[in-house]
């Protein structure tokens, strides 16, 4: 059944048009994402659907008494509220009669004597039974719990902003509705709740619309996708995988046709130039035909993200940690942690939200100093930081001011020079928008705008603390393509486990009451670690895969040496010698080099064993190094030999 009918519609602020003439529909079981570079209007469309905006143009039909649930990526809060009120803070009569329960059982915990408070719960009680409400309510408690919240009656004004945002979603979720609409879910919270909220929405039967960063999220959740791209929107039914795979041909497609519009537009630019006159009505058509050729242009591959930054050379001292130990109140976030950051690092942080993963962040910024423990930085270390949270600036500051002060020109790593205008440009700021006050920016429009001022400072060791938050799929896309290829050092707090598994080989876990495990792998290898420790078989088929690899490598060794044997070579005793033993020598290395790997990463806080390990694995690359030049020199040489023969 058809809930939503959507047709011409339009909307613009100002002299900014976000989307034009649009059309598109919202049936039942529908579980619809939306995506779009950041400030393209994908939050404007999800508060219009929602019916809390306005339009310009167009037409929206909606299903008779249809109930519409909508979670804003900023929710309000009444901070004087407790918890179970804020969650049953619904204006329906179902949620006013469960939050009139809820208010009226503390009253009666508070005064237990009271008759009229009595009479009153009395009354409530068999209106819940009436409307059959005890299932919404204990739903909502069941919820609250999984996010980690106990204490129904704690006032809001004492919870994190995490603890706020899962309040606010478990608020949603709870309230019947035909159609959910959810702006941005995840942020803000931990891997675990994203993978409930996962589950839950895929059992969930009513019709879906939502906004999210979260890849692996919107491939598990959705069946469609609209994409908004230069006012338009573009629907893709399938999930996030199947979009990839369609809007490929998509743009495949407009190429065609853009190509065959500028043969036929050359064509005809020729047929002008030779003079021809609009005299006949059969020739003003053909120029009629040319100025609208003219004016067709389809823009390709304008509306992406381009990182192009500097880089400061990084030596071989980093960051070491030794036994650093941080608590706040009585709480301990971090004890007794060691570690060596060593050059091309890549560090993946997870855990619960308020165990401390930002706190280590930030000491390593030198944002926070440890209660113990030691921290060094080396001398060519420079760091650049992408928080959390939006630094404030002044009212009036520009988007063109804000970058300049971090330098007007910058030098490329192809030594290139560019400017700060030409990097905005880069980062799908025009012209125009270089001049708006930074104020006038959506939310997602100033992280895109701070990464680049953190990049523009040319660091070699970023650290990153939440940095998919509020940002689009192109602009992460295009950041993990950047990071896997920076020649520095990347740690990153995440709960994007798509990003993690990009860009992390190590995983630092926070457990909790200080501990801090360190896993070597991606976020999905150290998931299968985890499962290997509970033990679910994986590890017997890890043992036969290994099994079926060491067979294989014996046999292709066995037949190598056969083969070296078979050969009559017309070298000297040395090089004969050499030639014959090389590549066990090249693969003894290369096995002592991925040997050497593992010792580093399990001795990251015996400081003098990581130092002679590293030395150790210096001294085998470059005797790797040396071997592979002199394999290559001993087998042209045999070519050489063999060509000889004949």
């Amino acid at each position: 059944m058809n809930l939503i009918s959507v047709e011409n519609l339009s909307k613009s602020y100002g002299e900014k048009s976000l989307i034009n003439n649009i059309s598109f529909s919202i049936n039942e079981g529908d579980k619809i994402g939306i995506i779009g570079i950041n400030g393209t209007g994908k939050s404007t469309l999800l508060k219009i659907i929602a019916g809390i905006e306005s339009y310009d143009n167009g037409t929206i039909i909606t299903k008779n008494n249809m109930v519409v649930e909508y979670l804003p990526q900023n929710p309000y809060f009444d901070e004087n509220s407790n918890v179970i009120q804020q969650v049953f803070k619904g204006t329906s009569p179902i949620m006013k009669t469960i939050r009139d329960y809820e208010n009226s059982l503390e009253e009666v915990e508070l005064n237990p004597e009271d008759e009229a408070l009595q009479k009153k719960l009395m009354d409530l009680t068999s209106k819940m039974d009436n409307l059959n409400l005890w299932q919404i309510e204990s739903e909502a408690k069941a919820i609250l719990t999984t996010f980690g919240i106990t204490n129904f009656y704690e006032k809001v004004k004492n919870l994190s902003g995490g603890q706020k945002k899962r309040i606010a979603l478990c608020s949603s979720l709870v309230n019947p509705c035909d159609l959910l609409i959810l702006d941005e879910p995840t942020n803000h919270m931990d891997n675990e709740i994203i993978s409930w909220l996962e589950e839950y929405l895929n059992k969930r039967k009513g019709a879906l619309v939502m906004i999210t960063h979260d890849r692996y999220f919107l491939d598990r959740v959705t069946n469609k996708i609209f994409e908004i791209s230069k006012g338009q929107l573009y629907t893709y039914l399938g999930n996030y995988s199947i979009f990839l795979e369609k809007k490929v041909e998509r743009e495949d497609l407009e190429r065609s046709s853009e190509a065959k519009r500028q043969n036929l537009l050359r064509r005809e630019l020729q047929w002008i130039k030779r003079g021809a006159k609009a005299r006949s009505t059969k020739q003003k058509a053909r120029i009629d035909r040319f100025n609208k050729l003219s004016e067709e242009s389809i823009d390709l591959d304008d509306n992406k993200v381009e990182i192009f930054t500097s880089f400061t050379r990084l030596g071989k001292k980093v960051i070491e940690l030794k036994d650093i130990s941080k608590s706040f109140v009585d709480k301990t976030l971090i004890k007794d942690f060691s570690y060596i950051v060593l050059p091309k690092d890549r560090i993946g942080i997870v855990g619960s939200n308020g165990l401390g993963k930002s706190t280590l962040i930030k000491i390593l910024s030198g944002d926070l100093i440890p209660d113990k423990g030691t921290i060094e930085i080396g001398e060519t270390v420079k760091v650049g930081y992408f928080s959390q949270e939006w630094k404030p600036v002044q009212d009036d500051l520009r988007v063109i001011e804000y970058i300049r002060e971090t330098a007007e020109f910058i030098t490329t790593s192809d030594g290139s020079k560019i400017s700060a205008s030409q990097m905005l440009e880069r980062f799908l700021f025009t012209s125009e928008m270089q001049w708006s006050l930074i104020s006038k920016l959506s939310g997602g429009e100033k992280r895109r705008l701070y990464l680049l001022k953190v990049l523009m400072e040319a660091p070699n060791v970023l650290l990153l603390d939440e940095p998919t938050n509020d940002l689009d799929t192109e602009t992460l896309t295009i950041l993990e393509d950047y990071l896997e290829n920076f020649n520095g050092s990347v740690i990153s707090v995440s709960h994007d486990r798509y990003f993690l598994d990009k860009i992390a080989d190590k995983i630092f876990v926070f457990e909790g009451n200080g501990i801090i495990q360190k896993y070597t792998g991606n976020y999905s290898e150290y998931r299968e670690k985890i499962r290997e420790i509970r033990g679910d078989g994986y590890e017997e088929s890890k043992k036969d895969l290994k099994k079926d690899n060491d067979n294989k490598n014996s046999n292709e060794g066995k037949n190598a040496k056969s083969k070296s044997k078979d050969k009559t070579l017309k070298f000297s005793y040395k090089e004969k010698l050499e030639y014959e033993q090389i590549d066990e020598v090249i693969e003894g290395l290369e096995e002592r080099i991925a040997k050497l790997d593992e010792e580093i990463a399990e001795n990251t806080s015996d400081f003098q064993k990581l130092q002679e390990l590293l030395n150790e694995k210096e001294d085998a690359e470059k005797l790797l190094e040396e071997k592979m030049e002199r394999w290559t020199y001993l087998n042209e040489l045999a070519e050489k030999i063999e060509e000889m023969k004949k």
